[in-house]
């Protein structure tokens, strides 16, 4: 073998920790990956344990979502999906994302998979790749379960609106497509926020607390009328407009809307966490 020969074997070693396949595998081999979907797959039957141990008591609110969500797996599927939206799924996007960079260096491995002659560009895309399909495989993996539980513990019926109107199967498995994509676009500005706030950390929970956080103080502020239209800007002030694709006439002005500021905010916390990141000092 030849010297040359020698240099790019070595090469494709040191290359190997970056790849997608190497990144994907150390995610699911870590334990809050497996502790997070463990916990996806037992929302919906902590649901109904609920539902059957409550059994008995005062009735809910008349139309409203929790009042139908034993109505079939189509009601289930959206109550137990509106139950986790705002913030287990919040959560699960901030730790997917805002955990990759932080943790490595809390482990002091960040710097050894940075030696790889390759720019640091690489090792943030393969994270960042990997940590949101994680996330979308949570949200769709959710929405699924729900519906397959939801259909053995109360039947197979579509979606009865609240506000009026139903919903066939036909009708309804497509809109679920899109309610499951308009929250994975929704998600990932809380999972920009957590990736740009990791990159400037070594501990793992600054980053996805941080996330956390700002979603909730943006949350608050929405609720202040005074702000009038500023409101409209605030991150996740449009997490809700996925029950507009449930409607029978689909009103798609907030949907747009909060696909435009999602994917502002997501730009615009990914290309500053390049950025700081590409700065940084690796001391750990």
């Amino acid at each position: 073998m030849t010297s040359s020969d020698t240099v790019t074997a070595s090469s494709e070693v040191v290359r190997s920790p970056l790849s997608w396949r190497a990144e994907l595998g150390r995610q699911l081999r870590r334990r809050r990956t497996m502790w997070s979907f463990i916990l996806i797959l037992a929302l919906p039957l902590i649901l109904v344990a609920a539902f059957a141990i409550g059994g008995g008591g005062p009735q809910t609110t008349t139309g409203s979502l929790v009042s139908l969500a034993k109505d079939g797996s189509g009601n289930f599927a959206v109550f137990t999906t509106s139950a986790a939206a705002s913030f287990l799924l919040v959560v699960l996007a901030a730790l997917f994302v805002g955990d990759t960079v932080p943790s490595e260096a809390s482990w002091s491995t960040l710097r050894y998979l940075l030696i790889a002659p390759v720019p640091r560009a690489r090792l943030l895309t393969s994270k960042l790749v990997v940590a949101l399909a994680s996330m979308a495989v949570a949200v769709v993996l959710l929405i699924a379960w729900s519906v397959v539980v939801g259909g053995v513990a109360y039947g197979w019926s579509a979606f009865t609106n609240p506000a009026g109107g139903t919903l066939t199967w036909g009708e309804l498995a497509p809109r679920l497509l899109g309610v499951a994509a308009y929250i994975i676009i929704m998600l990932l500005q809380v999972g920009a926020i957590a990736f740009c706030l990791g990159v400037r950390t070594d501990a793992p929970l600054a980053a996805v607390g941080g996330a956390v956080m700002v979603t909730i103080v943006s949350a608050i502020l929405g609720q202040i009328e005074n702000l009038g239209s500023i409101r409209n800007g605030l991150p996740m002030y449009y997490d809700r407009a996925w029950f507009d694709l449930l409607t029978p006439v689909i009103d798609w002005t907030a949907l747009r809307h909060g696909t435009l500021w999602s994917l502002f905010y997501t730009i615009l916390f990914l290309g500053l966490g390049y950025t700081l990141f590409r700065r940084k000092d690796i001391l750990s």
